[in-house]
């Protein structure tokens, strides 16, 4: 009795990438193309009339989020089984994605052949995460947390600003934007502003785009 090929659906809203990924799922003798789509209101319609095995899912769509699509069908569809493709690699997308119910995280330029045995895992049930993906996961699990005030300040510190711009910013005492400022010292363990700066990117605290 022969097993049933894989139905795969796929989200991406780049035409390019949405092509080369349904080439790569038509081309694997045990799986087949159900739907692409291109937005993640076209990937829950699509969901809905096509229910497949595993769906191949970009983090950041227009309109809806990766994120948004996988919570939405996940609550329609709790057995639905979701590997997110993305090029991105920051640790709050990582960590946004499998927390919305993926099981798995994979970066775009994974070689083919990874990316159709990491769809067969997933389809067994098994989760798929890389060891680099997983260090980045473990690296944003163990992040210090810090206050919405202590990032807000922290933000304030990167862009520049002394004690007295910042406590004129958020409309605190400079005394008070003193404390923040030591909080934040300490809870990244390091010494000084600069350092705190560099360190709130590294472990994506701080995005790049949000500096000026």
């Amino acid at each position: 009795m022969s097993v049933p090929n894989i139905r795969v659906l796929v989200v991406d809203d780049h035409p390019v990438v949405l092509n080369g990924l349904g080439m790569m799922v038509r081309y694997a003798p045990d799986m087949d193309l159900v739907g692409e789509a291109r937005n993640g209101q076209e990937a829950i319609a699509l969901y809905r009339e096509h229910q497949p095995d595993v769906t191949l899912m970009d983090v950041r769509l227009p309109e809806m989020s990766g994120v948004e699509t996988i919570q939405r069908l996940r609550q329609e569809f709790s057995n639905a089984r979701i590997l997110i493709l993305s090029t991105y690699d920051h640790d709050e997308d990582i960590y946004s994605g499998l927390q919305s119910g993926a099981m798995g995280y994979l970066l775009k330029d994974t070689p083919l052949e990874i990316i159709r045995d990491a769809i067969r895992k997933v389809h067994r049930g098994q989760k798929y995460i890389p060891t680099d993906i997983a260090a980045k996961l473990a690296e944003h699990l163990t992040a210090p947390k810090l206050s919405d005030r202590e990032k807000e300040v922290l933000l304030l510190i990167a862009q520049g600003k002394s004690n007295a711009e910042i406590g004129e910013s958020l409309h605190i005492s400079e005394n008070t934007t003193k404390f923040h400022v030591n909080n934040i010292l300490l809870k990244l363990g390091v010494s000084d502003r600069t350092h705190a700066a560099v360190t709130a990117i590294q472990q994506g605290i701080i995005k790049p785009h949000d500096l000026p």
